[in-house]
């Protein structure tokens, strides 16, 4: 398969466990929905921007058929046109629960390549990866480097990942392998302790 008028390969991994994913998602009560209960990922993401000195970071939920962003933290560049009390690395969010950023196609980004996987990933420059540099994010967005660990309950099961994107080549060495690893570490805490009601909801 190849992007439409690159001639790139656009190779997408199976996700063998998709069906699993999205119930245990749906069990869980994540990946769709609209009340406030979210304003918590969001501040996760915006904890991993801040870890990472990355300009874009995501707690992205992936079930059967689709991306969603339940934490998003996406640059404001400073500007005149930048709302008051507003500069660089601060957070601009699309609205929960639907489209506006939040939903991505379910080939895009390297997400799903981190659940194929089962690892954390760590792409300097998606451009010296022939299988990534045509994903539709390098044109779509300018995405040049990701960084990613995958979110694994308490049940084994991935539900998805932490990351981080940047629009230029990053050396994310091992402090930020550690660093996404620890992060995915903490929020599946934080996930099994909704369940359990063992933490905070």
């Amino acid at each position: 398969m190849t992007i439409h008028g690159t001639g790139r390969p656009l190779l997408t991994p199976a996700d063998r466990d998709a069906t699993l994913r999205g119930a245990r998602l749906r069990t869980l009560g994540l990946g769709r929905r609209t009340d406030d209960s979210f304003d918590s990922f969001d501040a996760f993401a915006d904890r991993v921007a801040a870890a990472t000195s990355a300009p874009f970071s995501m707690v992205n939920f992936i079930d059967e058929n689709r991306q969603f962003f339940a934490g998003l933290h996406t640059p404001v560049p400073a500007g005149p046109d930048a709302p008051a009390g507003t500069g660089h690395g601060r957070s601009r969010r699309p609205a929960v629960g639907g489209g506006s950023g939040r939903e991505p196609a379910r080939d895009h980004g390297y997400c799903p390549h981190v659940l194929a996987r089962g690892k954390a990933l760590v792409l300097d420059d998606v451009c010296d990866y022939p299988r990534f540099a045509g994903n539709p994010v390098v044109d779509g967005m300018g995405i040049r480097s990701y960084l990613g660990a995958p979110l694994i309950d308490r049940t084994g099961v991935a539900l998805g990942t932490v990351c981080a994107v940047d629009t230029v080549p990053r050396a994310w060495g091992r402090e930020g392998l550690h660093v996404i690893k620890l992060l995915a570490g903490e929020l599946a805490g934080y996930i099994a302790g909704r369940e359990t009601g063992a933490g905070p909801v």
